[in-house]
């Protein structure tokens, strides 16, 4: 009988992959530098540190989450608990990553016994039973693995959870889950993280969730379902707020307003934060959310071009979504806005736009990042046909420090020397408003986590440069 199941992951060294943006070259590449040697010493203590805790814990079933930008670090743990351990335990692979979903993986990475391909929970149950009756696995939909005869096989799209409430919550006792925290608009810590919903409805070309991992199923939860987790969090935890981390949390006029006023009903004033579409919003929701202690909204604009913003299929109403981040502020939640530099299409003129709207609508953060398309989405392959994506190593698909995309009029270094604008012209329009005594606050008690972390201060830094 399988005694006992593991599973891991191991991402980015930051899981926000909040890198940095390029400066001149050598003191780019000093810095880089650093920070490569940091990463290098810490996958080295990761490395050694996992491979003790497998081996102690003896599981017959090793099952490891990867994605594309970490697979460097990944497959490099993965052939070291292999080398080390006893190869009797058997190692399966999962998560955001095309090329698993392909035979060719198996063959090429023979320390690999099977992959499950897109949302794998159903297909990891049904391959523990099998294992635990010495059934073949190739029936399972949603795997990639060996059939009776030993050939290497793909067994399709995998069969997804419809009832998403009937899931059972996340067992953080057995995770460090002071190590995962987001709390947009300075939320109270320790912030729970969660998901109200499963999967997307939108098409953006670029999203790799919707089109790898859940085939666009959008799946919402009850207010209910959620507020149950929510109150089991806190008195086990000591949680102090919450922040909703889905693709898409304000799905649903009629859904919102029963979350907002269930969680009234029941008493709870915990504040908490959400990921959302702004063109989604109207002023009854953003009340009601507001009158329940709504402290902080994540909204993507990516671009100041509503055609651009169409080109990547995203289908946001730009107008009606910048009238409702003026709502929002206006209700006193904060907003933190996300914009995207090398969009098909985009000029110089566009990116400089995109720094102005950020600046205009003032929200009290930001994020300026670099396409960065991931294989298995519409628009890597639009861009590889295009010739306008360069691939030759996935660690520089960060987002952030480096560019693998151009445009038509815009270059990849370009395209960074953009980014890097961004932050400088940012930085200088926040510098010289009035900080507050909350932005002070902040800094002061966020200046530890970078004292701890070196590479994210790095980061940080570079992004300035």
């Amino acid at each position: 009988m399988l005694q006992q199941l593991i599973t891991g992951t191991y991402g980015n060294l930051d899981p926000h992959q909040s890198s940095a943006m390029r400066g001149a070259a050598a003191r780019n590449e000093y810095l880089s530098g650093i920070t490569r040697e940091f990463k290098e010493q810490r996958l080295e203590e990761v490395l050694a540190t996992t491979t003790e805790k497998i081996r102690a814990f003896a599981p017959d079933l090793l099952v490891h989450e990867i994605s594309t930008p970490s697979f460097g670090a990944d497959i490099r743990i993965v052939s070291r608990i292999r080398d080390e351990l006893p190869k009797s335990m058997l190692i399966a692979l999962c998560g955001a990553h095309y090329p698993l979903s392909q035979p060719e993986f198996l063959e090429k990475h023979k320390m690999v016994d099977f992959v499950f391909s897109g949302e794998y929970e159903l297909a990891l149950l049904r391959a523990v039973r099998a294992l635990d009756k010495g059934e073949p696995l190739d029936k399972i939909p949603g795997m990639v693995c060996k059939n009776e005869a030993g050939e290497i096989v793909a067994t399709g799209r995998p069969e997804t959870m419809k009832e998403i409430d009937e899931v059972p919550w996340p067992a953080r006792h057995f995770l460090p889950m002071a190590n995962y925290f987001d709390n947009p608009g300075s939320i109270p810590e320790p912030a729970l993280q969660m998901w109200g919903s499963r999967g997307c409805p939108y098409s953006c070309s670029y999203c790799i969730w919707p089109q790898l991992m859940d085939a666009s199923q959008y799946r919402p939860r009850s207010p209910e379902a959620m507020l149950d987790e929510i109150e089991h969090c806190f008195r086990e935890y000591g949680y102090k707020s919450v922040y909703f981390d889905d693709d898409t949390f304000n799905i649903g006029k009629k859904r919102m307003l029963a979350f907002c006023e269930e969680k009234g009903r029941r008493g709870h004033e915990w504040p908490w934060a959400i990921m959302a579409r702004a063109d989604l919003m109207d002023r009854e929701i953003l009340e009601a959310m507001a009158a329940a202690n709504l402290k902080a909204v994540k909204y993507g604009v990516e671009s100041a071009n509503q055609k651009l913003i169409h080109g990547i299929g995203k289908k946001l109403n730009l107008e009606k979504a910048i009238r409702n981040i003026e709502l929002t502020k206006e209700l006193g939640i904060k907003v933190h806005l996300t914009f995207m530099f090398g969009l098909p299409g985009e000029t110089r003129e566009d990116g400089l736009a995109n720094v102005e709207l950020a600046k205009k609508l003032n929200p009290e953060s930001v994020q300026f990042s670099i396409l960065t398309p991931l294989p298995g989405t519409r628009i890597y392959d639009e861009l590889m046909e295009r010739d306008h994506l360069k691939v030759s190593d996935w660690d520089r698909l960060d987002g952030y420090f480096s560019s693998v995309v151009r445009t038509e009029s815009m270059s990849a270094e370009e395209l960074e020397e953009m980014v890097q604008y961004a932050w400088r012209s940012w930085v200088k329009h926040r510098t010289l408003q009035k900080q507050s005594a909350n932005d002070i606050k902040w800094a002061l008690k966020n200046l530890p986590k970078y004292l701890l972390n070196p590479a994210a201060a790095f980061r940080q830094l570079k992004r300035l440069m």
